[in-house]
C-alpha cells in the first residue's frame, strides 16, 4: 500500500509501553504516574495523532488507554496478544485456545472495549506454533467479530515474508530506522507494495532513544560499533540534509517510505510529545534524497540493531 507523503500527524502512531512499564535505554524519567500518563493520551489524542499502540506485556498501558477514554470517542487501538511466556512448547491445543481466550479477554477488559480494534501476535512464532492453535483461535475469533484486524509483530526480514504470506494478515508492525538497512536489502519494501491490503507500521525508529540524543553513554556495547563516531557521522547527515537534529534526520527518512503507512514512537512526556508534533510539521525526505543517504550509511550488527541482543547493563 502506497502512502501519502504529506505532513500528515495521523501518521504518528502513540507507543504506550513507556506509560506502562519502565522502558527504554534513553527513558531517564521512568514510568509515568496515571494521572501524567492519562493527560498525555489525551493530548496526543486532540493533536490529531492517528492511532495508539500497546500490548498485554505493556504492564498497565492497556489499563491508561481504558481509563483515559471510557465513554469517550476512542481512538484506533492496535494492541498485542500476551507474549505467552508462561505456555509450555508442548502444551495442547486446547491449552494454547485458552490462552489466547484468556489475553483477548483481559485486552478488553483493561481497554474497556467490546471488540479489539487490530490484535497483532507480539511473537510471529505463534503463527504456527502449539500446530497453529495460537493463530487459528484468532482467526475464529475475528469471524465471530471480536476483532476486526488481525496482523503480527515481527523481528526479523524473514518473519515479516512469512506474515505477508498469510492472507488473514492485515497488519504488520516492524523494527525500522536509518542505521537498519536489513529491510530494504532483503526487498520487504517491495513485498509490502504487492500487498495493499496490509498496513505496515514501523517502530523502533529512534532504536530505543538512542539515536534521538547525542549521549553515547546510552549505547549499548557492542563489538565494532563506535557509538561517539556513529553519532557524529549521523550529525554530520542532519546538517548536510538540513534537520534540525538527528532524531529529525530519523523520522525524515522514515516518513519518506511510502510503503510505511503509520510509525510508532514510544513517549513518557508531554515534551516529548510536543517535540515529535514539532517534527512532523516539516518535510518528509523525498525519494532523491533516500536514494542518496543510503549509500552513505555503513552496515551495523545484529546485536545493535535487535535491543534483545543488547548486553544486560550492571545493576
Amino acid at each position: 500500500m502506497l502512502f501519502d507523503m504529506s505532513n500528515d500527524v495521523s501518521r504518528l502512531v502513540l507507543g504506550t509501553v513507556q506509560i506502562g512499564a519502565p522502558y527504554g535505554a534513553a527513558n531517564l524519567t521512568g514510568l509515568p504516574s496515571t494521572d501524567r500518563a492519562i493527560r498525555l493520551l489525551k493530548r496526543a489524542r486532540r493533536a490529531g495523532v492517528g492511532a495508539f499502540d500497546t500490548a498485554r506485556g505493556y504492564g498497565e498501558a492497556e489499563n491508561r488507554i481504558g481509563a483515559a477514554f471510557e465513554g469517550e470517542d476512542q481512538p484506533d487501538t492496535i494492541t498485542k496478544l500476551d507474549p505467552l511466556a508462561s505456555l509450555p512448547e508442548d502444551a495442547s491445543a486446547a491449552e494454547a485456545e485458552c490462552a489466547v481466550e484468556d489475553s483477548i479477554n483481559a485486552s478488553l477488559v483493561s481497554l474497556k472495549r467490546a471488540k479489539l480494534d487490530t490484535l497483532l501476535l507480539h511473537r510471529a512464532a505463534h503463527l504456527s506454533s502449539h500446530g497453529g492453535a495460537v493463530w487459528k483461535r484468532l482467526v475464529r475469533l475475528q469471524k465471530a467479530g471480536v476483532i476486526d484486524r488481525l496482523g503480527v509483530s515481527v523481528q526479523t526480514p524473514e518473519e515479516a515474508f512469512e506474515a505477508l504470506s498469510l492472507r488473514a494478515v492485515t497488519h504488520i508492525q516492524l523494527p525500522f530506522n536509518l542505521i537498519d538497512q536489513r529491510w530494504r536489502e532483503a526487498g520487504v519494501p517491495a513485498a509490502a507494495r504487492a500487498r495493499s491490503d496490509v498496513t505496515i507500521h514501523a517502530r523502533s525508529i529512534y532504536l530505543q532513544g538512542i539515536l534521538a540524543g547525542d549521549d553515547s553513554r546510552l549505547w549499548p556495547k557492542v563489538h565494532g560499533v563506535d557509538a561517539e563516531g556513529t553519532l557524529y557521522m549521523l550529525d554530520t547527515l542532519a546538517q548536510l540534509y538540513d534537520r534540525m537534529s538527528i532524531a529529525d534526520l530519523c523520522l525524515a527518512y522514515v516518513r519518506g517510505q511510502d510503503w510505511i503507512s503509520g510509525i510508532v514512537i514510544g513517549m513518557e512526556t508531554e515534551e516529548q510529545l510536543d517535540r515529535n508534533l514539532a517534527m512532523f510539521d516539516g518535510e518528509a525526505m523525498t525519494q532523491d534524497e533516500i536514494a542518496d543517504i543510503e549509500p552513505r550509511l555503513p552496515r551495523f550488527p545484529a546485536a545493535l540493531l535487535n535491543p534483545a541482543l543488547w548486553p544486560r547493563k550492571a545493576e
